[in-house]
Order: structure tokens, then sequence, then C-alpha cells
């Protein structure tokens, strides 16, 4: 993947990530949408930031075609994806949210159990339609040079 398309499908998963989430800790706290949004914005930047950085480096052991990606490699590229976030997103919360290191941890893990999910659908498909425009951009190049 390209640079750009790095870039692309890291802001593509967390805007639906940060919509997603604000909208279920709302349903399970009490804190102000103003509140979670702002939390959930800065959770999801420093998410994005290591996402690249993550998946790239996670390309360079896993090298090959994306979408032959079997489940094991996955749910393995998810876990130790969201291990290393929450090293950094629970300090982020309970210090933007003013509440215990306990209280983020639970939050976070809630998000977390949420996100590992969302993030195998979202790359699964992600990777899926890819190959699938690839092909398409192939077939139409090799019709039009026949």
């Amino acid at each position: 993947m390209s640079v750009f398309e790095r870039i692309f499908h890291a802001v593509l998963f967390e805007a639906l990530a940060i919509a997603f989430s604000v909208l279920g800790l709302m349903l399970f706290t009490d804190h102000p949408v103003s509140s979670l949004s702002g939390t959930m914005i800065a959770v999801a930047t420093v998410a994005m930031l290591w996402n690249m950085v993550f998946n790239a480096i996670f390309d360079r052991f896993f090298p090959g075609q994306r979408e032959t990606r079997g489940v094991a490699v996955r749910v393995l590229q998810v876990a130790a994806f969201e291990g290393g976030l929450l090293l950094i997103t629970v300090p982020l919360m309970a210090w933007l949210l003013s509440v215990s290191l306990l209280e983020a941890f639970m939050m976070d893990i809630g998000v977390t159990l949420f996100i590992a999910v969302y993030a195998f659908v979202y790359n699964f498909c992600y990777d899926h339609i890819r190959a699938a425009i690839i092909r398409k951009r192939q077939d139409h190049g090799l019709q039009a040079h026949s």
C-alpha cells in the first residue's frame, strides 16, 4: 500500500471508530457528549498514528497479499495492535475525563473490545474491496489495450 492509501485507510477507520465509540460510551457512562467526543478524537488521533506505524511493521513480518491472510494472522494483528494502544490511551483517557486509571481502563477495555471486532471486520472488508477494485482496474486496462 502506498503512503496515501495507508493514510486513507487509517482516516476512514478512525472516523467510523469515533462515531461508533462515542455512541457506545454515551450509553454506558454519565460523561457529556462533548467530553466523550473530545476524548475519542484524541484517542483516535493516537490510534491513527499507531495504526500507520504498527501496520507498516506488521506488513514486514507478514508480507504478501493482504487479502489472503487467515483468521489467526488477523486475530494476532488486532490483539497486538490493541495491546500496544492500551498502554498509551488509558492514561490519556484518565487525564482527559478526570477519572482514575482504573475507570479509564474499564472504559478503554469496552472501547477496545468493540474496536477489536470492528477492526477485524473493517480490515477484512477493506482488503477484499481493495483487491476487487485493483482487479477491475487491471481488467479494464487489459481490455483497453486489446
